[in-house]
């Protein structure tokens, strides 16, 4: 267990330093890919108990809103997937639309080579209103190393943003690392953190109080190989990041 709290801090440490992946999936990725010719199905559900309040850079607020994403990802080989998304908002004040859509292919290392680590790359691309997101157009680099030792589990997604249409279009890459680490308390019931982060482009960060830092208390069910559940409660670190939110996670694959 000590061993397991040392690599987690370690990984949160040196992701500090990050925009947070924005709130319509918020999740740490597993280096899996879904099986060949099996669909899953999710559905990225949030609600914002305290976000901003007022209009900034254009984007509305996000202050008790519901936010709901679904993804719907196939896998073509055992080592390629291709994930599809659409966001929507929901919420008073002309903030309730569908807000847009992104497509994310995936490779991993196959289990033959026998790495040490499950290790994957994800690129996911696409478009978002500019009222919701004011960089409406989006490139997002996903490394994804993992690792399971007996009950426990760390994952590290130190991923990178480019903006293509947007007030960050010409800062280059943006920092967001994402990290979890969770230990089985049961054989259904795994309990954890996740860290989601955004410092702003590398070798030259934000202040910190306009990086994004996010912490959350997350749960995992492992009842049925068939389904997949993820359920948290984060807290906002800095000025820049929405104070209080919970999220859920439901997925099935067929």
């Amino acid at each position: 267990m000590r061993k397991f709290y040392i690599l987690f801090f370690f990984c949160l440490i040196s992701a500090i330093g990050a925009k947070a992946q924005d709130n319509y999936e918020i999740q740490v990725y597993g280096s899996e890919t879904v099986d060949p010719g099996r669909t899953m199905v999710e559905l990225h559900s949030n609600y914002t108990f305290e976000g901003s309040t007022t209009v900034i850079d254009g984007m509305l607020p996000t202050d008790h809103v519901f936010h709901e994403t679904i993804e719907i990802t196939h896998g073509w080989t055992p080592w390629f997937e291709t994930g599809f998304y659409f966001f929507n908002t929901i919420g008073s004040d002309n903030r309730t639309a569908y807000v847009g859509s992104h497509i994310r292919p995936r490779v991993r290392a196959p289990e033959s080579w026998k790495w040490p680590v499950g290790v994957s790359l994800s690129l996911e691309f696409g478009f978002q209103k500019p009222q919701y997101s004011p960089n409406t157009a989006t490139l997002e680099i996903r490394p994804i190393i993992d690792k399971k030792w007996g009950g426990l589990y760390v994952s590290v997604n130190p991923t990178l943003d480019q903006s293509f249409r947007g007030p960050d279009q010409n800062r280059g890459l943006i920092f967001s690392p994402n990290v979890k680490g969770s230990y089985d308390l049961t054989k259904v019931i795994a309990l954890g953190l996740e860290y989601y982060g955004s410092t702003g482009p590398f070798f030259n960060y934000d202040p910190i109080q306009q990086q994004q830092h996010q912490i959350f208390v997350a749960t995992d069910l492992n009842f049925d190989p068939k389904w997949e559940f993820n359920a948290g409660y984060g807290w906002g670190l800095t000025n820049s990041t929405d104070r209080a939110i919970f999220k859920v996670i439901l997925g099935r694959r067929f």
